[in-house]
């Protein structure tokens, strides 16, 4: 396959970058994000400089609508193993019925190494979507002390309802005073500071969904730690103790 040059004119950071998984890291969920393949250097060198005619960057704007438009096809954990962050953190709720007992999880990796596992916030009265939410603001705290220390950081969260209430809807939601037409607003004690920390490191991270039992590692680690939550009761956010024995931890009981 010929190599291709991507340039980035609206995105997390903005130029010309050498790799499709970089320029999809900069783009994904970025509001008005604008971007363009190019065969070879010099083409992309010299349309990000704004030296390419008018109409290649009419038709930029055109591929990157398409581009969004499109439905993507969900991740497999070889695409997130060549994503170039430093530290990737994965999130996951479970709720035992729902409602009812509620847990949430989280897994740590760093340069694709398992580093830690985090467990708790148990509900005794909670919802799939709390202990999703929970997690997934878990994982922003997580990535503002990753990003304080010079670290890159991905999240990964299979909960789209979690992903969208703090990256879409939440900004209208608070242009409104937090209310919305239709009713109420479920979960605000969650999605308020959620969404504060959100908009605070947001051009710094990049907040992916992934399908939940499809067989990648840290989603699954995550939806284990979440059962151990709810078996614990732990209402804390606790470290798990062993994580040598991947295969074992993945043995426990699913969410």
């Amino acid at each position: 396959m010929a190599k291709k040059y991507y340039v980035v004119w609206s995105g997390r950071e903005t130029g010309v970058f050498t790799t499709w998984a970089k320029c999809k890291s900069l783009v994904d969920g970025f509001a008005g994000a604008r971007y363009k393949s190019f065969p070879t250097f010099e083409e992309a060198e010299s349309a990000f400089a704004g030296k390419a005619a008018s109409s290649s960057l009419a038709k930029a704007k055109t591929a990157a609508k398409s581009i969004r438009k499109a439905k993507q096809p969900p991740l497999t954990q070889a695409q997130i193993d060549t994503m170039d962050f430093d530290v990737k953190i994965f999130t996951d709720g479970a709720c035992d019925p729902n409602p009812g007992e509620a847990g949430t999880g989280l897994a740590v990796y760093e340069n694709n190494e398992l580093s830690e596992l985090w467990y708790g916030l148990y509900q005794a009265l909670g919802t799939n979507n709390t202990a999703e939410l929970n997690g997934l603001n878990q994982a922003l705290i997580l990535a503002k002390e990753k990003i304080a220390l010079g670290r890159s950081v991905g999240i990964f969260c299979d909960s789209k309802y979690s992903i969208d209430c703090i990256t879409k809807w939440a900004t209208g939601w608070e242009k409104k005073g937090w209310t919305k037409s239709g009713g109420e607003i479920k979960n605000l004690d969650i999605i308020q500071p959620a969404y504060a920390l959100y908009q605070e490191i947001a051009s710094k991270i990049t907040i992916h969904h992934v399908n939940g039992h499809v067989g990648i590692e840290g989603n699954e680690l995550a939806d284990r730690m979440s059962i151990v939550a709810i078996e614990s009761k732990d209402e804390n956010l606790s470290l798990y103790s062993d994580i040598a024995d991947i295969p074992a931890i993945l043995a426990l009981r699913t969410g």
